[in-house]
C-alpha cells in the first residue's frame, strides 16, 4: 500500500476496520493511501454533489457566473491541498479535509444556518462545522457498525480532525464550535491524543484556504456580476465604511486599518480592476487579479510559517500555521467588500428575509407531519427518546435540502 510518509497507524486508524480494498489499486498497481481513499469517499459522497445547489454568496441560478458552495469547495480543497504539500502535510489528506469542510452547511448560505440555529435551541443549537461532521460521521452511509447503525463515512482519524476547524462543543458566547453533544463520542474518538482546543495543522491549513477562496473568489463574483465597483473606494467615506464592517463582522484587529485598505487597494492587479467593464481585457485582467491575490495571500502563510519553523516536514501537531497579521487584514478586508456591497444589498435582505421564513414555516411542518421524512430520516425519528432528538432529526433532514428542493417541500407541504 501507498504509505502516507510520517502518518502512523493512528493517524490512519478508521472507528470500523474495513479491509483493504480489492479494486484499490491504482496506476503501476500501487495500492491507494488511506488518505486517498479519504479523498475519494467525500469526492463521491452525496452531500457534496448537493453543495452544487446551495447558495454561496449569491444564490445558484441567479447568473451564469457566481460560485457554488460547490465550486467554492473545490477552490478551497486545491489552496489547500497546495498549501499543505508546501509544508510537508499529505495533499490528500488536506484535499480531503477541504472537500469535507462544508458539507454540512443548510440551504441558503449563512443566511440559513442562522434560522436553522433559532430554531435549534432546545436541542443544543445549529451550526455549519457541527453538522458537517455529523454529515461525516453519521448522516452520510457508507459503513454500517456492528448494530446496523452508520458509521458515516468512516473517514480515518487523520481526515475527520483535519475537517474540524473548531474541536470544541458549543460553549456560553461562542458562536462557532465543531461538535454536538449526541456526537461527542466520535468526537472524541477523533481527539484521541490531540491537545484540547487546538486544530492540527492540516485544519489551520484548511481554514486559511477557506478564508483565501472565500475573500477573493466573493469579491471576483461581485465584481463580474456589477455589484463591487473598487473604483468607489476612493472614496474615504466608503473605505471608512467597509473597515468598520472589516471590524465589526471579521474582527479585523490591525489599528491602521484604512491604510492597509489603501495600499491594498493600490496593488497593480487591483487598479486594473477598478475600471472594470466586463471586457475581454476586463476580465483578463479580474482574472489575473484572482490568481496574484490568492498567491499573496497563501505564500505569505506558508512562507511566515516556515521562517518560524524552519524547513522540516510539518504535519498534524509539530506546528501551528502563522499568518501574518497584515496579510489577515487584507484578508478580511476583502471579505468585507464583498460584505457590504453583495450580502448588504437591499434586495437581498428582502430575499434573506423571505428564506427564513420559509425554513422556519417548514421546519415546524415537518415536526408536525413527520411521515414527509424521507427513508434515511425516517427511523430515526422513531427511534428517537425525546422532544429534543426528534427535532435534530427534523433540522438533519431540512439541513441536507439543496436551495431548490427546499423551495420545493415548502411549495408542496406548507403551501400544498
Amino acid at each position: 500500500m501507498k504509505s502516507a510518509a510520517g502518518y502512523d497507524d493512528h493517524d490512519r486508524a478508521r472507528r470500523i476496520d474495513e479491509p483493504p480494498k480489492r479494486s484499490s489499486l491504482g496506476a503501476g498497481g500501487v495500492r491507494r493511501s488511506e488518505f486517498e481513499r479519504d479523498r475519494a469517499r467525500v469526492l463521491h459522497c452525496s452531500a457534496l454533489r448537493r453543495l452544487a445547489a446551495k447558495t454561496q454568496v449569491v444564490e445558484p441560478g441567479s447568473d451564469d457566473f457566481p460560485r457554488t458552495r460547490l465550486t467554492h469547495t473545490l477552490e478551497v480543497a486545491q489552496i489547500g491541498r497546495e498549501m499543505g504539500q508546501a509544508l510537508g502535510c499529505d495533499p490528500d489528506l488536506v484535499d480531503a479535509a477541504g472537500l469535507a469542510h462544508d458539507v454540512g452547511h443548510p440551504p441558503f448560505g449563512h443566511n440559513g444556518e442562522d434560522a436553522l440555529d433559532a430554531l435549534a435551541g432546545p436541542c443544543g443549537g445549529f451550526e455549519g462545522n457541527a453538522q458537517s461532521l455529523r454529515v461525516l460521521v453519521r448522516l452520510e452511509t457508507k459503513v454500517l457498525d456492528a448494530a446496523g447503525d452508520s458509521a458515516g463515512l468512516n473517514l480515518t482519524r487523520a481526515v475527520l480532525d483535519a475537517a474540524t476547524k473548531y474541536p470544541w462543543p458549543r460553549r456560553p458566547g461562542e458562536r462557532k464550535y465543531g461538535v454536538y453533544a449526541d456526537d461527542l463520542d466520535v468526537f472524541q474518538w477523533l481527539r484521541d491524543g490531540a491537545p484540547p482546543g487546538r486544530p492540527c495543522l492540516e485544519a489551520q491549513v484548511m481554514d486559511w484556504a477557506d478564508d483565501v477562496a472565500y475573500s477573493v473568489h466573493d469579491v471576483e463574483d461581485g465584481v463580474y456580476a456589477g455589484h463591487v465597483s473598487l473604483a468607489a473606494l476612493d472614496s474615504k467615506e466608503e473605505r471608512a465604511a467597509v473597515c468598520d464592517v472589516a471590524r465589526s463582522v471579521y474582527a479585523a484587529g490591525s489599528d491602521d486599518l484604512e491604510d492597509v485598505l489603501v495600499e491594498l487597494l493600490a496593488l497593480p492587479v487591483l487598479r486594473d480592476v477598478a475600471a472594470y467593464d466586463g471586457s475581454l481585457a476586463g476580465r483578463a485582467a479580474l482574472k489575473r487579479a484572482t490568481s496574484e491575490l490568492t498567491g499573496r495571500f497563501t505564500d505569505a502563510a506558508v512562507q511566515t510559517t516556515r521562517l518560524a519553523v524552519g524547513d522540516q516536514p510539518l504535519r498534524r501537531y509539530a506546528a501551528d500555521l502563522v499568518v501574518p497579521p497584515r496579510v489577515a487584514a487584507e484578508c478580511a478586508l476583502l471579505k468585507a467588500v464583498a460584505a457590504r456591497y453583495v450580502m448588504a444589498r437591499r434586495e437581498t435582505a428582502a430575499l434573506q428575509a423571505r428564506q427564513r421564513e420559509l425554513l422556519t414555516e417548514l421546519v415546524a411542518t415537518v415536526l408536525d407531519r413527520p411521515e414527509a421524512l424521507d427513508p434515511l430520516h425516517a427511523p430515526r425519528w422513531l427511534a428517537a427518546g425525546d422532544d429534543a432528538a426528534r427535532r435534530r432529526v427534523v433540522l438533519d433532514q431540512v439541513a441536507s435540502l439543496t436551495d431548490t428542493s427546499a423551495v420545493s417541500w415548502h411549495a408542496a407541504l406548507v403551501r400544498g
